[in-house]
């Protein structure tokens, strides 16, 4: 009986446990939702705030529109085809030019960081590129392709490929070397090291340099529409601003935040699916 009793006790603490981590858990995910709705809230109100009282305080408050104008002027919008059309002419430009990004960051990347010879070649070419903004690139763009369609996913591509490929490059080379050489200890060639060591392993890295890359490729995108485009978010926006439309420009401004927050929440959400063998921040281990 003593042995039932000192075998069961601890199996039944531990069962009590999970549970009560468990709602814990859940509790903690409720409150920091609640306090992220809260913060946007409270920006929202002091926006209106400051707005409709036609506040200055250094900052001139009183020359923007009030949240009720702008969400009129949304509103509207949302029931013309011209913003459904602005809305997809971005997301496939953005989604064309950081596709390629990713596939050719990703690829460079492991070769850089695995390659000698590669990376004496295709390195310095990279270092003396990476600096300049891709924004800058456009009139070479513009010389270069034959639509404006063309130069503004270039410009895309490039903004994202930098990140990409130098987050990349780092995680392949932040790899410890041993993984490398228990799989050569175990017969394995090149491709099963690639396969097994080099591309779960950089994962994480890779996709931080995909989150930052879809960031930037939204700016890009953007100012090269203002620029040169003929549709898109970008352009809309900067139209409404040349007529004096000012609830118009915040409709795109909202806009583009909401995409670059879904493009990368998406991004992060795929992130953590691919690397859910990771240990996360408060996990135990031992």
């Amino acid at each position: 009986m003593s042995t039932t009793t000192l075998t069961t006790a601890p199996e039944t603490a531990v069962g009590a446990a999970e549970p009560t981590l468990e709602r814990s858990a859940r509790k903690r995910v409720r409150s920091s939702r609640l306090v992220r709705i809260a913060s946007v809230v409270v920006a929202l109100g002091a926006w209106q705030v400051l707005t409709a009282n036609h506040i200055r305080i250094w900052v001139r408050f009183d020359t923007l529109p009030t949240v009720t104008q702008v969400v009129d002027r949304l509103g509207a919008q949302l029931q013309t085809g011209t913003y459904w059309l602005d809305l997809a002419q971005s997301l496939i430009r953005i989604l064309t030019g950081f596709g390629l990004a990713a596939v050719l960051g990703v690829a460079s990347g492991i070769a850089l960081g695995r390659s000698r010879w590669f990376a004496d070649i295709l390195g310095p070419l990279t270092e003396l590129a990476r600096p300049i903004p891709a924004i800058a690139i456009v009139p070479v763009a513009i010389l270069l392709f034959p639509s404006d369609e063309s130069g503004i996913v270039f410009i895309t591509f490039l903004a994202a490929y930098f990140p990409i490929m130098v987050s990349t490059r780092h995680a392949v080379h932040a790899l410890p070397t041993i993984w490398e050489e228990s799989v050569r200890t175990l017969g394995g060639s090149r491709w099963d090291v690639l396969l097994r060591v080099v591309l779960p392993g950089s994962l994480p890295g890779v996709f931080s340099g995909l989150s930052v890359g879809i960031g930037v490729a939204w700016i890009c995108v953007v100012s090269a529409e203002m620029i040169s485009g003929r549709l898109g978010v970008g352009y809309r926006t900067w139209q409404a601003y040349t007529i004096v439309d000012y609830p118009g420009v915040f409709v795109g401004i909202i806009t583009i935040g909401v995409l670059g927050f879904a493009t990368s929440a998406a991004i992060e959400l795929l992130g953590r699916r691919a690397t859910r063998w990771l240990p996360r921040a408060g996990e135990v281990t031992t």
